[in-house]
């Protein structure tokens, strides 16, 4: 596993993250402003990057920018660290990429755990299928990809599993709740915006396939099967 990027300006917070997620056997690049952050990501292809949104100079938004735009990079995904825990400010990480969102203070080791289960849904297991096709769109499991009439989409890994999972149960309706049970892999604080708003991506990013996920008022999503 290629190391885990942190870009953090805080040298008290660089450390204790470091020191903890090499407790956890995870390896550590670290940068203290966002032009060097980005120069590192771009050389060592890290398998996650931990992104302060706080940052002098080129800040984490500008950053997760340049992160999803390169081809080199847009499929590494970032927890976003920082002060800021507004809704408004976890909305625009989850809409600029962003996989996951811990606000200061935080557990280093609920920190942990969110790296591990981003890595995990990077990593996820295939359940005996390789690919799943539905119409044009077709899911390449194995190799995370998705492409609609043999053109590549770029995902999060976080979209990628919820993509799945919607599909996988294609014509039944899943609440909000299980999705970030599955999808996830534990449970938000009663963050159910967290899943609108990747929903909301998905849906821009297939295009007219997004049509085929429907909101099913107070309940949650379901991916049409007529559109197979």
């Amino acid at each position: 596993m290629n190391p885990i990027l942190m870009i953090e300006d805080e040298k008290d917070i660089a450390d204790l993250v470091e020191y903890h997620l090499k407790q956890s056997g995870f390896s550590v690049l670290k940068a203290m402003e966002g032009a060097s952050g980005l120069d590192i990501a771009k050389k060592n292809r890290p398998s996650l990057v931990i992104l302060d949104l706080m940052l002098p100079g080129m800040d984490g938004k500008d950053i997760c920018r340049a992160l999803k735009s390169n081809p080199l990079t847009q499929s590494i995904p970032i927890l976003m660290l920082t002060a800021k825990s507004e809704e408004v400010d976890r909305v625009i990480g989850f809409e600029l990429g962003v996989d996951d969102y811990v606000t200061k203070p935080f557990s280093p080791r609920e920190l942990v755990l969110r790296v591990k289960a981003i890595l995990r849904r990077k990593e996820a297991p295939d359940e005996g299928e390789k690919s799943i096709q539905v119409g044009d769109l077709l899911i390449e499991i194995d190799r995370h990809q998705v492409s609609i009439k043999k053109k590549s989409i770029a995902l999060t890994s976080t979209e990628f599993k919820l993509l799945v999972e919607l599909i996988r149960l294609r014509g039944r309706v899943q609440t909000r709740e299980r999705l970030l049970d599955k999808v996830w892999g534990y449970t938000y604080e009663g963050y159910a915006r967290t899943v609108d708003t990747h929903v909301r991506r998905l849906r821009e990013k297939l295009g007219p396939f997004g049509d085929s996920i429907e909101t099913i008022r107070g309940l949650g999503y379901r991916y049409r099967e007529e559109k197979e």
